[in-house]
């Protein structure tokens, strides 16, 4: 999900089709009405988990499809508001699988973020186009250690890029912790990736957001022996780094944590079992992240509602999940 002025843009990937392709779909009202679907690939393989950002009139999506035998991270761009679309674009190119990768876009500066096979184990790499999309860098390994990473998460302000996963053992089956790089060089160079978590619970689908100096993260976290929402920030552009906070407290799995910022807001959404079946929660700071509001449940429903995205664009915050109340996986959106 991404938003800007009155202008609202979602992707998906869908199975109507008979396999996995690219979906987007878009309203210029703030969410009022919305075009008709439109597909974004068209091949016999599988594309899935689709990322969508926006600058001014540029929309750039990432995906990963494996149409070339092994998973590789596609791109695409619209330079008219998604009107039209170019072509697909394959970013990374090796023999491995390359998974969930996301971005984050400043001006005309794309940077993509995803886990990598390539070395036998999985590393996070970088790359980045300062054209909008119509070259890229070569790519550039983050992480190097002996346990795997996990689902990235990218942010941007002015040059310093803020990158957030988390590891887990050499068999993938448990989160470790949180971590931490950043570049303050619009991704020319990184500092080395530090450990923003160290409790013997598991730490796992980080997320981050940034404006000015402050940053963000939050993710899953079972310290307390249920999964909660744990949420810590810097607000020195990610030198220093306070203390962890609980943002959640309840005897069901709060997981899938969303965030956006604008300013000094900072908003939150997630999936909570509190009511006996998944629902979708949201929560906001005013202040930076220093204090924040009570819970706010927003779906509610006998059905499951989860894998949410928030984007907020001035006063409006729009939010997009995943929920069957109709027999089948369908997108909802408020």
């Amino acid at each position: 999900l991404a938003a800007n002025g009155s202008a609202v843009h979602i992707v998906w990937f869908d199975n109507r089709d008979g396999n996995q392709e690219i979906y987007y779909k878009s309203s210029s009202d703030t969410g009022v009405t919305w075009s008709a679907d439109v597909r974004l690939t068209n091949d016999a393989s599988n594309s899935q988990t689709p990322r969508i950002v926006i600058s001014g009139t540029y929309l750039h999506v990432v995906w990963q499809d494996n149409r070339n035998g092994n998973y590789e991270v596609y791109y695409k761009r619209s330079t008219d508001n998604g009107a039209n679309w170019g072509p697909d674009t394959r970013l990374t190119s090796n023999s491995s699988w390359s998974l969930f990768p996301t971005l984050a876009v400043s001006d005309a500066s794309v940077y993509v973020l995803w886990m990598d096979d390539r070395d036998g184990n999985r590393e996070t790499y970088f790359k980045r186009s300062i054209d909008n999309g119509t070259s890229w860098s070569s790519d550039m390994r983050l992480s190097n250690d002996a346990d795997w990473t996990w689902s990235p998460a990218l942010a941007v302000s002015g040059d310093t890029i803020h990158a957030v996963w988390y590891e887990s053992d050499a068999g993938g089956n448990l989160g470790k912790d949180i971590h931490y790089a950043r570049s303050t060089s619009a991704g020319v160079t990184w500092d080395p990736p530090i450990n923003l978590t160290n409790d013997p619970g598991v730490s796992m689908g980080p997320a981050v957001g940034a404006f000015g100096s402050t940053v963000h993260v939050i993710w899953d976290d079972n310290r307390d022996g249920n999964y909660e929402i744990y949420y810590k920030r810097s607000t020195d552009n990610g030198v220093n780094w306070e203390p962890d906070t609980r943002l959640t407290s309840y005897a069901g799995a709060s997981t899938g944590s969303s965030i956006d910022v604008s300013g000094s807001n900072a908003h939150v959404v997630w999936t909570d079992e509190r009511d006996y079946n998944s629902e979708i929660y949201y929560k906001s700071s005013v202040d930076n992240g220093a204090s924040w509001s009570p819970d706010t449940r927003l779906t509610n429903n006998g059905a499951t509602s989860f894998y949410n995205s928030i984007s907020v664009s001035g006063p409006a915050i729009h939010v997009v999940w995943y929920d069957n109340r109709d027999g089948n996986w369908e997108i909802y959106y408020k």
